[in-house]
């Protein structure tokens, strides 16, 4: 077995027999991995980690060659984001992003892109104030990437550019033209500006995405918009983005 090391943000972590967990990781050099942590339930100062969701880790593990539960053999935290962990609202952000990441990233598929997009976002999310919008940031530039991105630039079916009001084709993934709409009658319509901050978001840095406006009709539609197409293609809701909105819903979050 290869005995190797990276950076690995948690995921998600289940109960392995009485003493061990199972881990999902998304690495910087390995993409999204498993590894069992054998006696950590039993002896939690084994590894120098508590293994927290979002927290950020060095892993060193053996790669088995012959199954996709790899070992564990060291994990060191590098970052907790602490501050993030002193707001309701912002732990349900970081919640919905580890979530998006293992539903959507295949196993073991490297993209640092993504991992350093996952780092600056929780970064940004200790200090700034609009969580939402990091999220909707951090859902867009993750579809962009992983290549989940919708078709937006012009018709998904001719290749004509879109000028007027438009419908929004979850099935096809992408804009549909007036001459197309009847390939999908169920296409929604899309407002201009939603198709451009979607569009400006997926060609820009975090911290520059930050500074772009949306007024509340646009952020209200790229929710519903983003939220049904990763469900559509994801082929289940988020738990924890369902989560989110029912505390939201609930006044949790003023």
């Amino acid at each position: 077995m290869a005995i190797l090391k990276t950076q690995a943000f948690v995921l998600k972590r289940y109960d392995l027999r009485e003493t061990s967990l199972l881990v999902n990781f998304y690495t910087r050099d390995f993409g999204k991995l498993t590894g069992e942590m054998k006696g950590i339930r039993k002896d939690p100062r084994k590894f120098a980690s508590t293994v927290d969701s979002f927290s950020l880790n060095e892993i060193v593990f053996y790669q088995r060659r012959n199954s996709s539960v790899h070992l564990i053999s060291q994990c060191d935290s590098c970052e907790h984001f602490g501050p993030l962990r002193e707001s309701i609202p912002k732990i349900a952000a970081a919640t919905v992003m580890m979530d998006l990441l293992d539903a959507v990233m295949p196993p073991e598929d490297k993209n640092p892109e993504i991992f350093d997009l996952t780092r600056d976002v929780l970064t940004a999310l200790c200090t700034a104030r609009d969580f939402d919008k990091l999220l909707t940031i951090f859902k867009i530039r993750v579809l962009s990437l992983s290549g989940f991105k919708p078709h937006l630039d012009s018709c998904v079916i001719c290749g004509r550019k879109v000028f007027m009001q438009c419908k929004f084709s979850l099935k096809l993934g992408g804009l549909l033209c007036p001459h197309c709409l009847a390939r999908d009658v169920q296409g929604r319509t899309i407002f201009r500006g939603t198709v451009a901050t979607i569009m400006h978001i997926e060609k820009n840095t975090v911290g520059a995405n930050l500074t772009l406006g949306m007024n509340p009709q646009i952020k209200r539609e790229l929710e519903a918009v983003l939220n049904a197409f990763l469900h559509f293609h994801v082929g289940k809701e988020l738990k924890s983005q369902r989560v989110m909105q029912s505390l939201e819903q609930a006044g949790a979050f003023t």
